[in-house]
């Protein structure tokens, strides 16, 4: 029965279905971060300690994540990300109902599980149902969850934290999630890349699980250019709200919702120009949304250093802004770069190792390192770090470039040559 016949497994359907999980994903994620002021004061707890709640859940999320790459390939997509959904609803539940630091590292570790399930197999699964020149754009929609996302955690946490406690706000945000489980459930199985657009993988190309992606240059390099931008961008979504708490003299509430608003609307009309820019610029050449990602990166920043050291809040409000823009400019145009080199029996397996790498080199440790650096430095000068990283992730968009034409014809097997289109 084809996906037409089934409402449910229409493309747009699933588009939206999807959308909607990873919306409630980078909630649940970053509601954490709305309420950091709170959870140390209530606690007592230093800003290491405080930077550790957000990387034990992305140490336990990058070490998951090639289980359950391996297990999306070999198994049922569709079950593991209703699985991860369920899974994660239910911890960030636990952690409003948590006694203490302890309780609260723990709940906080099993969301990472839940998200490394849905994380690994929701990109693959999604790109099936769309033709190769849309995925930068259905990608992009895909991932406008992190700016809106993350945009609701910061408000949602800021004002219920706020007025209600920080318990309050994860007990509140975890519990929509449950709806969706069974919806996520009901969607149509497909084989890796036998959706509703399928593709021919290259004859006489064994896809050779996780050892053929060590030799993938444009896979490697891509990796490391989103494991460069994850660093910066993890450890300012974490620290931002406190920064403008501690050096601007904003209370909970009104600097979550003044940081809220500027990453959902720097996050949505970068994401969704990034996407754009990145189909039109790949319809001319294979280098395309490497080229956008990489300039992209070079302009963004000086001017997330503008944010960190200006004395004015309204200037550093308007830097964080275009910070943000031209970060997230690359979210739609770096993950279709590991759809388009990676064979499609090994998708699931190749976005774990991405997750893994991204996260070990990246926000596992951002937010632990910054912290320590603050209780040394300060947190202004610790912050100055994250530019640094970004100008790395714009190199490695420029490496990547190099290698991705051929990576993306072994990928067809139509055996064209690999520097045409270049």
């Amino acid at each position: 029965m084809t996906c037409s016949t089934k409402p449910h497994s229409s493309p747009r359907f699933v588009l939206a279905l999807l959308l909607a999980v990873n919306l409630l994903n980078y909630i649940d994620r970053q509601v954490l971060y709305a309420v950091f002021p709170l959870i140390k004061a209530d606690l007592g707890l230093s800003d290491t300690a405080l930077g550790f709640l957000g990387s034990s859940f992305m140490l336990c999320y990058m070490v998951s994540a090639p289980f359950f790459g391996w297990l999306g390939d070999n198994w049922s997509r569709v079950r593991l990300a209703a699985a991860g959904l369920g899974i994660w609803s239910l911890a960030t539940a636990a952690a409003g109902i948590a006694p203490g630091y302890r309780s609260l590292l723990a709940a906080r570790t099993c969301v990472g599980v839940g998200e490394a399930s849905f994380g690994t197999v929701s990109p693959g699964l999604l790109a099936d149902f769309f033709p190769r020149e849309r995925r930068g754009r259905i990608l992009a929609y895909f991932y406008l969850a992190i700016p809106v996302g993350s945009a609701l955690g910061y408000l949602f946490g800021g004002v219920v934290g706020q007025h209600f406690g920080w318990h309050a706000a994860f007990l509140l945000v975890g519990i929509p999630g449950l709806f969706l489980t069974l919806p996520v459930m009901m969607l149509r199985e497909t084989p890796p890349g036998r959706g509703t657009f399928p593709e021919k993988a290259a004859e006489g190309r064994p896809a050779g699980g996780y050892a053929s992606l060590i030799t993938n240059r444009s896979f490697v390099t891509n990796t490391l250019a989103m494991a460069a931008m994850t660093f910066a961008l993890g450890g300012l979504a974490q620290w931002l709200p406190t920064f403008l708490f501690r050096i601007h003299g904003l209370d909970v509430a009104r600097g979550n919702t003044l940081f809220g608003a500027i990453t959902v609307v720097a996050g949505i009309t970068g994401t969704l120009a990034g996407g754009w820019l990145g189909d039109r610029a790949q319809a001319r050449s294979a280098r395309g949304y490497l080229t956008v990602s990489g300039w992209g990166f070079l302009i963004g920043t000086p001017v997330a250093a503008a944010a960190i050291l200006t004395p004015s809040l309204p200037v550093s409000l308007c830097a964080m802004f275009f910070a943000e823009f031209f970060l997230f400019l690359n979210t739609g145009p770096l993950n279709t770069v590991i759809v388009n080199v990676t064979q499609p029996t090994i998708r699931a397996m190749a976005f774990a190792v991405n997750i893994f790498f991204i996260h070990a080199l990246g926000d596992a440790v951002s937010p632990t390192l910054l912290g320590w650096l603050s209780d040394r430095w300060g947190l202004r000068p610790a912050l100055l770090v994250t530019p640094v990283a970004i100008v790395i992730a714009a190199g490695f968009c420029f490496l990547c470039s190099r290698w991705v034409a051929g990576d993306m014809a072994k990928v067809d097997g139509s055996g064209q040559d690999a520097t045409a289109n270049t």
